[in-house]
């Protein structure tokens, strides 16, 4: 990889920089559209609706008035022209170096999105600003390495000669990635060769085994979702021995089989070490049920970080227990489309977590929700939102989007000097809903919470789950699908089924289940792994394992998920709750 020459961290300018930006947030969006509609003048796409660089008397109002509020449906026909080769300016005035893709867990289809140099930059000023208020909080070492479960997944050239990855290989394979890392010493344990493995499950062996071997340098520890921190540590209680093994005698497991991993591992462990071998053996022992497991192995760690919110919330819990006391921090807020906020208040926890949006990285616009659910209202500005308001985002960047609404639903929770302070409420299309009942992903998750608690009297907990709707029986009805850690009669998981019924609070959903509109909940009981199988599908689709996300809501056209879901299922329950 080529390096940039590493910049120089300063903290204090960092915060002053971003608090003159929030204290002039209406100008900066002013001038940050500007330069979109200036460099973009080229652009096919704006020229369509009459925009020709932005030099007119207002050219927000006229931005605003003249190019429509879009989702990702209405951009795929352009979007595909780039990916199959097309050069000429369709939604961009410069070239489009790479093609990132989405996740693809929410639609059950990939999403194709532009990345440009630019998106490049914005994620490098995220990432500086949000370790700025973080090392305030959590000071580290200049020699500190943080412990990043990241993975690259396989670039590959579409058959109009483009790159296409997902947005997290684009930016780890970026020349300046690294740099910029280094800079917030940030530096990652594992050599590149790891984080570029084309084996998901020897490279997070070989990010667990780095780790250790660099244990009293790393200061935080790091995935982008909370998911991968959960799987990361539930892998190290089955491994655990194994890397002791690894580290004792200087040999590095046979399991590794990619020759260059194989070949940068050993170089990391070449001499053996049963002191540390020892201390790391007795540390595992000394836990009990691996409460406290992060700090055992990382006494100079300060924190643990990572997206914890929304769909991440439901694995924060135990997260907790292998975290002991260290602190949880919520990782920024953005997508595969861009970023949006960075997390200025690192000491609230998850659960509480705001974000305050950094006015240069687009142009931003908030769709407010409706209250009754009908209609909709004109969207307003960045610093023309009210607090406690729920809005969709509407996201104009430097890579092509234009008026797109993200899907993503926030509530408008206070202000950083002007910029409005976001908390994630849900995505907009995860909704479960067969007539007038109205349920989001937060809805869901509530549920699931509840009936856990009955669950968790028997010493078991739910390791992941989803739902789905099911429309092919009369009336229709819910199904909730979970994966639990043991075994439990009968009784238990009909308490826990009805519990589930019960936990929806929406008035549309309780009315029609009294008056049978809407028919029992069905719990379904799933073999143990099965939500693995659906990562590995989700990875055989080209998703990176650091970005993957549970659905956590399986629409129809999600047909092999439900098959994975639907075959893997060991018994199942219908709530009696409303009989």
């Amino acid at each position: 990889m080529l390096e940039k020459k590493v910049e120089t961290f300063n903290m204090n300018r960092v915060i002053d920089e971003f608090d003159e930006m929030t204290r002039n947030a209406d100008q900066v969006q002013k001038q940050t559209l500007k330069e979109i509609l200036h460099k973009n003048k080229s652009a096919i796409y704006l020229r369509n609706f009459g925009i020709d660089g932005g030099d007119t008397t207002d050219p927000e109002e006229d931005f605003k008035a003249l190019v429509p509020l879009v989702t990702d449906f209405e951009l795929e026909p352009y979007i595909k022209r780039m990916v199959d080769g097309d050069t000429s300016p369709i939604l961009t005035g410069h070239p489009v170096p790479a093609i990132s893709l989405s996740s693809g867990t929410s639609q059950g289809r990939p999403k194709f999105v532009p990345f440009t140099d630019e998106l490049m930059e914005n994620t490098l000023q995220l990432f500086r600003t949000a370790f700025a208020f973080r090392n305030r909080e959590f000071p580290i070492d200049d020699n500190g390495r943080a412990l990043q479960f990241i993975f690259s997944s396989k670039q590959y050239i579409s058959t109009g000669g483009v790159p296409i990855g997902t947005a997290t290989t684009n930016v780890y394979r970026n020349p300046n990635f690294k740099a910029g890392m280094r800079s917030i010493q940030s530096l990652c344990c594992s050599p590149d060769e790891v984080i570029f493995s084309p084996d998901v499950h020897q490279a997070l062996y070989c990010h667990l085994l780095s780790g250790i071997l660099f244990r009293d340098q790393v200061q935080y520890v790091f995935a982008p979702f909370a998911h991968g921190l959960v799987h990361a540590f539930r892998t190290f209680e089955q491994v655990w021995e194994e890397i002791v093994t690894n580290i004792k005698h200087g040999l590095l497991s046979s399991r590794i089989t990619v020759p260059s991993v194989r070949t940068a591992m050993s170089k990391l462990l070449a001499v053996p070490n049963p002191e540390l071998a020892e201390t790391i053996r007795n540390k595992c022992l000394s836990l009990s049920n691996w409460y406290g497991l992060i700090p055992a192995l990382f006494p100079n760690a300060k924190y643990v970080y990572g997206i914890m919110t929304g769909s991440m919330e439901p694995y924060v819990k135990k997260l907790r227990h292998y975290a002991g006391d260290l602190p949880l921090v919520s990782h920024d807020y953005g997508s595969s489309e861009g970023w949006i906020a960075a997390n200025v208040t690192p000491r609230l926890s998850p659960e509480e977590a705001t974000f305050a949006v950094i006015p240069n990285l687009g142009y931003f616009e908030f769709l407010p929700m409706s209250e009754t659910g009908e209609g909709e209202q004109e969207p307003v500005g960045l610093t023309e939102v009210k607090i406690g308001q729920e809005c969709e985002v509407v996201i104009t960047n430097y890579a092509g989007l234009y008026r797109y609404r993200l899907g993503d639903v926030v509530k408008i929770i206070g202000f950083y000097n002007k910029t409005p302070q976001l908390k994630f409420i849900c995505r907009r299309n995860l909704i479960l809903s067969i007539n007038i009942d109205k349920n989001t992903e937060r809805d869901l998750q509530l549920s699931v919470e509840s009936a856990a608690k009955r669950l968790s009297e028997e010493k078991i907990e739910v390791i992941d789950f989803s739902s789905h709707v099911d429309l092919s029986t009369e009336p229709g009805h819910y199904i909730i699908f979970w994966e639990i850690s043991g075994e439990t009669n009968e009784d238990v998981l009909q308490d826990c089924c009805n519990c589930l019924d019960k936990g929806f609070i929406d008035a549309g959903y309780m009315s029609s289940r009294k008056c049978k509109t809407i028919g029992a909940l069905e719990l379904r009981v799933l073999e143990k792994g099965t939500f693995k199988k659906v990562q590995e599908h989700f990875l055989g689709l080209g998703s990176s394992a650091g970005q993957f996300k549970m659905p956590r809501c399986v629409k129809p056209s999600n047909a092999k998920v439900l098959q994975i879901l639907c075959e893997n299922v060991v018994c199942r329950f219908f709530s009696t709750a409303f009989e």
